[in-house]
């Protein structure tokens, strides 16, 4: 290299000078996932714990054990809710565990008490005293029953509002990369790997110096917009096709929806990480990959040299985009169904009178005398009307209602109902000649 014409390239990881990084594993699961990273790969970082549990396995000597003389080191039992009310009884030691720190790195397997309950009260402590914080979770296995997946759902909505960003991975993907006949512990195993990766990735993001910088703030933005609908990955690769080889493991890898992430991305955060030998062209023909594939979607490029990468290449790729609209009605559909159900109830409590047809036996005007109406009966009945005994006295004498046939309206032309000689069709006191009072 001719130093007068060219540009110094570090030969050494430098790490961004005042950031301050504090690491936290939240419960059992955070704190198994925390003590799996190597220490060396992270200088300038602090490393602490959470727990409700004095059994679980630590490997730094800054440990917050949450206990009372309820719980008594056995943790939460698996409720979120202890879990949250033990964090608010120890919010100040909560607080003072973030203290004089930039950026928390909060780690966490959520569903069950300590995870679920304690991290969003975390989050919010870290927050106060001034600190950003970035969440790493892990969803619970299918096989783990539909109560863990819900309150995982539960504290995973819970952090996404006390957090600046929240990365999220479910551990059924895990099963991608796995043959079938893995172990149970290979299988937690890959999941938490596939999460610290990512961990990995943003914290060199964060702390190495670039020559193509992310700012901080840009991290922040991206990951606080959209972190709900964030996907992300980070993949190493090494010789002469390195470039070409790390774009397939990013189309292939299960974290990314096997390329489907890219698919409606409106913005995509590539981090470039190299030895000395890093080229332009490598990180050209990256870019070039994920724009053909998402070429509507804001790019933003960081890039960075550490000596000790040698001839390795590692990339952090994350894409965010719109959470998808809810399948809800509109609020004038939703108006228009609360209107017709009122109008429905209402039909049923009060229905409404139904008009009936009107009937066709009216009476007549009451002008016919007894002797007329009698002879109306006689010749209808073809019997002879009844005779009265004189000497009964006008106030004694039986009277008939004024009542006659008139039209049968539809059924004139109907064919009448013949009985045994009797037209069923007209009424029984007429037949019979049965006079009404």
């Amino acid at each position: 290299m001719n130093s007068e014409t060219d540009s110094p390239v570090p030969q050494a990881p430098v790490v961004a000078s005042g950031r301050r990084v504090k690491i936290i594993g939240v419960g059992t699961a955070g704190t198994v996932m925390v003590d799996q990273l190597p220490r060396e790969e992270f200088p300038a970082t602090r490393f602490a714990y959470i727990n409700t549990d004095s059994s679980a396995p630590v490997g730094c000597t800054q440990q917050l054990l949450l206990d009372t003389t309820t719980v008594r080191g056995l943790g939460t039992g698996g409720d979120p809710e202890r879990g949250r009310r033990l964090a608010e009884e120890h919010f100040a030691a909560v607080k003072a565990l973030c203290e004089e720190t930039d950026v928390v790195f909060l780690v966490t397997g959520l569903g069950g008490g300590a995870g679920t309950g304690v991290s969003p009260v975390l989050a919010r402590a870290a927050r106060e005293s001034g600190a950003l914080v970035l969440a790493f979770v892990s969803l619970p296995f299918d096989c783990e029953g539909q109560r863990r997946q819900q309150q995982a759902q539960h504290g995973l909505e819970q952090l996404k509002r006390t957090c600046d960003g929240v990365i999220c991975l479910p551990n059924q993907k895990a099963f991608k990369l796995l043959p079938a006949n893995a172990s149970f512990l290979d299988t937690f195993r890959a999941s938490s790997r596939l999460l610290l990766d990512g961990l990995r990735g943003v914290w060199r993001l964060l702390m190495h110096r670039g020559i193509i910088e992310i700012h901080f703030e840009e991290l922040c933005a991206l990951l606080r917009e959209r972190h709900g609908e964030t996907h992300f990955a980070t993949v190493e690769s090494a010789g002469a096709t390195r470039a070409a080889d790390l774009w397939e493991k990013l189309r292939a890898h299960p974290l990314l929806d096997e390329g489907q992430a890219f698919a409606g991305a409106e913005s995509v955060l590539v981090s470039v990480l190299g030895g000395p030998d890093l080229s332009m062209a490598e990180v050209n023909r990256l870019t070039q990959d994920v724009q053909q594939h998402c070429p509507q979607a804001r790019l933003i490029l960081g890039a960075a040299v550490d000596a000790q990468f040698g001839d390795r290449l590692a990339v952090t790729l994350f894409a965010t985009r719109s959470r998808p609209a809810d399948a809800a009605p509109s609020s004038a559909a939703a108006t228009a169904q609360v209107e017709s159900a009122a109008e429905f109830g209402a039909e049923l409590l009060h229905p409404s009178e139904v008009e009936r047809p009107k009937n066709r036996m009216l009476p007549p005007a009451p002008t016919l005398t007894v002797e007329q109406r009698e002879t109306i009966i006689s010749q209808h009945t073809g019997k002879p009307a009844r005779t009265r005994k004189p000497g009964i006295g006008p106030r004694m004498r039986q009277t008939t209602l004024p009542l006659d046939i008139v039209n049968k309206g539809r059924f004139e032309k109907s064919e009448p109902t013949i009985h045994k000689g009797e037209d069923l069709d007209l009424p029984t006191y007429v037949r019979r000649g049965v006079a009404l009072n």
